[in-house]
């Protein structure tokens, strides 16, 4: 029996077929890390813990029965962030790194977003941020642009932990920081990046109408598709903008706007693409989305679609997560709260801090435990991880 959590950690790797290496590049954290643990003379602290939690595609609690969650963490880090950003458009100190080793750090936050690891975006996001800012206010010439990129890499990886907390007022100000900082890149697809996560701004006010026609104007002034960044760019936000309509009510575009997404995507493999997946997997996922924000009369489609096939490694884990949750709201509205759980279940396996912070499945949860009172001891469980009992 494992006694501490190194051997945890030993034993779910081993079950997952992983190498030590393995692991330590999906949890992006140093090898010697990962040996120390296993062999007990190192303890993770809780945000390497949640990222090989995550790596290992289980809650961090089972591996250290004595950890508390991510969230009171997040939040804490909350003001810091917003610090960073209250005088964006001022330069302020220097930078006190290179331009390639922020770059870098973007890379990593941006894995870190993808991979729904907010507790560690939220320990290095003040910092990223001050010196992201630093440099785009020290920039000349193409650099500018670099900096820019990196800005928006940084700020998206920030917004990510705010709008997932639900502090959308800091995750709106983050918004604004992108739009402001790809002003200075001469990019059409880096503005069209930041439009997609304005999208965020409009679901977390209900303005699904408002929302539609502000991404269809941004998909107005691309210019016409041409080079794989460009068409993963214009599909995602043809996906983005399906989702928008679907919650507007306009079954006809969000349908016209995955057509689009789709034609696109059949050019493209399946990959990240300026900080966005996009590809053929992407599509379906907001299929699934789709239809599940069109609402009951329509969640016969997103089950066809969950019955047949499901996202694998070439989706990231975040978004893996989101489509398990889609495919629980869809089976629990037809009246099937036991299939409902077991994608509550799938999905927390793929991204747990995904799952806990999201409000669908707090709000599922809760209607299933009402459903299945004799499978009270399982629900609960599920319930008090997430928060909501």
């Amino acid at each position: 029996m494992a006694d501490h959590i190194g051997q945890r950690i030993a034993a779910r790797r081993r079950a997952r077929r992983m190498t030590q290496a393995d692991l330590a590049r999906e949890a992006h954290v140093s090898l010697p890390m990962i040996k120390g643990c296993e062999r007990g003379v190192r303890k993770p602290g809780p945000s390497t813990l949640e990222a090989i939690a995550a790596a290992l595609a289980v809650d961090a609690s089972r591996l250290d029965p004595a950890y508390v969650g991510t969230s009171h963490r997040v939040r804490a880090a909350l003001p810091a962030v917003s610090a960073a950003i209250a005088a964006y458009e001022c330069p302020l100190d220097p930078p006190a790194c290179s331009l390639p080793e922020i770059q870098a750090d973007a890379r990593t936050v941006m894995a870190w977003r993808l991979a729904a690891q907010y507790g560690l975006i939220a320990a290095k996001a003040p910092r990223l941020l001050t010196d992201a800012l630093a440099h785009l206010h020290a920039a000349t010439g193409k650099e500018r642009g670099d900096a820019a990129r990196v800005v928006v890499a940084v700020a998206r990886a920030a917004d990510a932990v705010a709008y997932k907390s639900g502090a959308h007022d800091l995750s709106a100000r983050l918004v604004d920081v992108m739009r402001w900082a790809a002003g200075h890149a001469d990019d059409p697809n880096l503005s069209a990046t930041v439009a997609y996560v304005r999208a965020e701004t409009f679901f977390a006010a209900h303005a699904y109408r408002a929302g539609q026609l502000v991404l269809e104007q941004a998909l107005d002034t691309m210019p016409a598709p041409g080079t794989e960044p460009s068409n993963a760019t214009r599909g995602a936000l043809h996906m983005r903008t399906a989702v928008v309509a679907a919650r507007a009510g306009d079954a006809d575009s969000a349908r016209g706007h995955l057509l689009e997404a789709r034609t696109l995507a059949e050019t493209l493999p399946e990959g990240i693409y300026l900080g966005t997946a996009f590809g053929p997997s992407s599509v379906s996922v907001h299929e699934v989305a789709i239809s599940v924000s069109l609402g009951r009369d329509h969640i016969g489609r997103a089950l066809e679609v969950a019955d047949s096939w499901a996202p694998g490694d070439e989706t990231p884990a975040e978004r893996r997560s989101g489509f398990w949750i889609e495919v629980a709201r869809a089976r629990l509205w037809s009246g099937d709260p036991d299939g409902a759980f077991e994608s509550l279940k799938a999905a927390r396996k793929e991204a747990p801090q995904h799952v806990r912070d999201h409000p669908w499945a707090r709000e599922d949860i809760e209607k299933i435990r009402r459903l299945k009172r004799s499978d009270a001891t399982s629900l609960t469980a599920y319930a008090e991880w997430i928060g909501a009992i």
